[in-house]
């Protein structure tokens, strides 16, 4: 098969002609139709995310079940599936046991301890692989749902209860939230790069009620900001935006280092927390209210050579 493999950091990913992976066990093999860029790639590949190399990345996957593994009985040939980053959990620990699997010492992620999509075929544990709703036919469309979406759905469910939300951040994740949010009513503010108007058009035009840099103020205070730039200096801009008892939610992998501020912006119960990784209880309500809203996935469409620049 052609995939394209990881050698060095920082620099492009090599096309390659590796070995047909074979699904063992509890494992199936994906003929992979899609596979999304996330900005966790990007991480990795900039050395960010520490990794083994060589590597093939991506983990928001949608490919044809092709092959099952001795043990294997959750999908049959030709099912789509989707696979996320959350690879594989050992399913012992107190983590684990308690819903927090995203936490597992030992969990294993797709693109980054095991091969990713960005490849012909690929593997994956059936346990941790989903089965695609109706309403996304489209390869392409239904990949960001995989990561974008789950991630982002995680941190909107930590801001449950809140009705003003600030996006820090509008790419991936947040393009498809907001329309998530806006569909249960919510209010959203969006911050981006100063300067950024188009991209405050689009966040208006996708129901924003307010969209503006991030060194401005919103005209109201938050009830939970969710942080999606990996920009460490939006952690006290957001404490300063959110209300008393409001929530501070990062929700990236990798975020740069985090500026001392004064102890007035976090005083009044206010709240920062990260948000590690996903569960499939997240996966699996995300891709339940996915076509209810519906969300609709803009996409770039880009060939072997997308990671190059």
């Amino acid at each position: 098969m052609k995939a394209m493999v990881l050698k060095a950091l920082k620099a492009p990913l090599e096309l390659e002609e590796r070995p047909i992976p074979v699904a063992t066990h509890d494992e199936i093999l994906l003929k992979v139709k899609a596979c999304a860029v996330c900005r966790t790639d990007l991480h990795i590949i900039d050395g960010e995310v520490p990794a083994t190399l060589p590597l093939i990345p991506g983990h928001q996957i949608i490919g044809e079940v092709i092959e099952l593994g001795s043990s294997s009985n959750r999908f049959q040939l030709g099912d789509r599936v989707g696979l996320p980053w959350l690879g594989h959990t050992c399913g012992k620990c107190a983590f684990c046991r308690s819903g927090a699997e995203n936490l597992c010492d030992k969990a294993i992620f797709t693109g980054l301890d095991r091969s990713g999509g960005f490849a012909e075929y690929c593997t994956a544990k059936e346990d941790f692989s989903f089965p695609l709703p109706d309403g996304y036919p489209d390869d392409a469309q239904a990949a960001p749902l995989l990561c974008a979406g789950m991630i982002g759905y995680r941190a909107y469910r930590m801001a449950e209860g809140a009705e003003r939300l600030g996006l820090y951040g509008f790419g991936a994740s947040a393009h498809l939230l907001i329309q998530l949010a806006c569909y249960e009513g919510k209010e959203c503010f969006v911050f981006t790069r100063p300067g950024d108007e188009k991209t405050q058009k689009v966040a208006r035009e996708m129901g924003a009620i307010w969209a503006g840099d991030s060194t401005t103020t919103a005209p109201e205070l938050l009830d939970a900001a969710l942080i999606f730039a990996p920009v460490g200096p939006l952690i006290p801009e957001a404490l300063k935006a959110v209300r008393k008892g409001g929530s501070v939610i990062s929700a990236g992998i990798h975020m740069s280092d985090i500026p001392s501020f004064p102890y007035k912006h976090l005083f009044g119960e206010r709240i920062i927390r990260s948000v590690a990784n996903l569960t499939r209880r997240d996966g699996e309500e995300f891709l339940a209210l996915a076509p209810k809203v519906p969300i609709a996935v803009q996409v770039k469409y880009g060939g072997p050579r997308i990671l190059d620049n």
